[in-house]
């Protein structure tokens, strides 16, 4: 995205839902959580990428990098949030106001646009920088309370991923505003609600989020990896980042502590030395640590603002900067960080053992053109191997966004123009009428959109009674996909993946 001039409108997509968007996007109606078609509809000129937080991470190094050059003791919460004490650099530049102009600035030297929050609490500052406001000392309270409940969960390296459910639940209670959730009193909470309401909770009233017995850990539970040979491209970057993190949680397990707050340094054959500190709400895990570790010399070593590393690193550190006791941990069953993972897949090898292998089988990621075929379902325990390479360049398949979910019996459908005669696809790939009406058994509507068609062009040399490869979808012969928006239906079939062959329509997926 770097190409793209400053003027254009830009979101940032994951799971066909906008996660994140520029000030001229917002400005033009876009926001944070709406659908990719409704983001399109508001903005037309609308640029939009899939979430890479590889890609994000090594283009918001230089921003971390030019806000620490003039204000020291930057915490980096996500890529593109930085938070740091506002004290110091209020003291150094005259006023609060003077220090955030300076930021600025500064980030705008990098050819960034930035919107900075003051508060007294670090998560009411979150808030007040999504609306660019200097919230006044002691009026945290008085600023929340006219937001929605659903800010409380609107950034992720603050809020655990049950907030969405917490807020949802408040909704249908009546609490729609800030305001009204910090009425209640914290025992009404705590004995109503789970530990992530409490935190919640402390953040609507902006009373300290960290808990007192927040600690330093011991010196010695850092870890260091001297480098031979020394590191100078991303590869050897993330195999490095991967050994520190093992090493690190090793120690951390050891001593009954989980991290929150993660040092990444490390030293260059030039004697230059690189530092950063990742803050995450919630304590991280192996593979969270090697991403960040990954994610941090990924942005040291590919900046093209001249102030990358001039000789390869030599040496990397990880340091705990706070820890929480690991008891104190509330885990759940999936994608917990502890023995609760264990206990899961022991579960389901037990489920195994009862109904067989291939009774508990998870998908991955395959090379193919149509949405059945990009899907691979392994035995669990079974190497993760898909039918074809996802990395080919497949030519022919079916564009983006994929349908949420796949209909694997193609129930038949029909397609007609408005004159009710039936739609087919010529032998030039394109529809013989314009379709205006699509029939399922005894349902019908009427169209409000299509696209397509895309013409299926594989194994075109053979007959129907040829059997396809195994994990091969696609039928035999002349084929076509095509898409198609309906009018009155249910919105869990209001958009519809059609295929056609042997000239018959069937429906192959829906989309949410």
């Amino acid at each position: 995205m770097a190409e793209l001039p400053a003027t254009r409108p830009v979101a940032v997509l994951f799971a066909n839902r906008v996660v994140a968007c520029s000030a001229i996007a917002r400005a033009e109606g876009v926001r944070r959580g709406s659908r990719r078609r409704e983001a399109q509809a508001r903005c037309p000129d609308l640029f939009l990428a899939q979430e890479d937080p590889d890609r994000d991470a090594r283009l918001f190094e230089p921003v971390v990098a030019a806000v620490a050059a003039a204000v020291p003791g930057v915490e980096v919460l996500r890529p593109g949030l930085v938070v740091l004490g506002a004290r110091g650099a209020a003291r150094f530049f005259g006023s609060e106001e003077a220090a955030a102009e300076r930021l600025v600035d500064a980030v705008a030297a990098v050819g960034v646009e930035a919107q900075i929050g003051i508060a007294d609490e670090l998560s009411t500052a979150v808030l007040a920088a999504r609306r660019a406001a200097i919230v006044p000392a002691g009026a945290g309270p008085r600023f929340l309370a006219p937001l929605p409940v659903s800010e409380l969960a609107v950034e992720p390296s603050l809020a655990a991923p049950e907030r969405a459910d917490l807020v949802d639940l408040l909704h249908r209670l009546g609490l729609r505003l800030v305001g009204d959730f910090a009425a209640l009193s914290p025992a009404e909470v705590a004995s109503r609600f789970g530990a992530d309401a409490v935190r919640a909770h402390r953040c609507a009233r902006a009373e300290p989020e960290r808990p007192p017995s927040a600690r330093r850990p011991p010196p010695d539970l850092g870890v260091e990896y001297r480098c031979d040979p020394p590191i100078e491209r991303v590869d050897a970057a993330a195999f490095a980042g991967r050994l520190l993190a093992t090493r690190l949680h090793a120690a951390l397990a050891a001593a009954g502590l989980a991290c929150t707050r993660l040092s990444v340094s490390a030293e260059t054959a030039a004697g230059e030395t690189l530092a950063r500190i990742w803050r995450c709400a919630e304590p991280l895990t192996p593979e969270g640590t090697a991403d960040r570790v990954r994610w941090q010399l990924d942005g040291w070593l590919t900046r093209r603002d001249g102030a990358r590393p001039t000789a390869p690193v030599t040496v990397l550190r990880l340091e705990p900067v706070e820890v929480v006791a690991a008891g104190a941990l509330q885990l759940g069953l999936w994608g917990g960080v502890g023995a609760e993972d264990e206990r899961a897949r022991r579960a389901l090898i037990r489920v195994q053992g009862l109904l067989g292998g291939q009774a508990v089988r998870v998908g991955v990621l395959s090379g193919g053109r149509g949405p059945a075929e990009r899907i691979t379902m392994v035995a669990l325990g079974d190497e993760l191997v898909p039918a074809a390479d996802p990395a080919q360049p497949w030519p022919g398949r079916l564009p983006e966004p994929a349908p949420a979910v796949i209909l694997l019996n193609r129930p038949l459908v029909r397609l007609e123009s408005a004159d009710g005669a039936p739609v087919e696809i010529t032998d030039r790939g394109l529809f013989d009428a314009a379709p205006a009406l699509l029939r399922w058994g005894s349902r019908q509507w009427r169209l409000t959109g299509w696209a397509g068609p895309w013409p299926v062009d594989e194994r075109w040399w053979a007959s129907d009674s040829d059997a396809a490869p195994a994990g091969r979808a696609a039928p035999a012969g002349r084929a076509a996909r095509a898409q198609v928006q309906l009018d009155g239906a249910p919105p869990d079939v209001r958009v519809l993946l059609l295929i056609y062959h042997d000239e018959i329509w069937r429906a192959e997926g829906l989309y949410d």
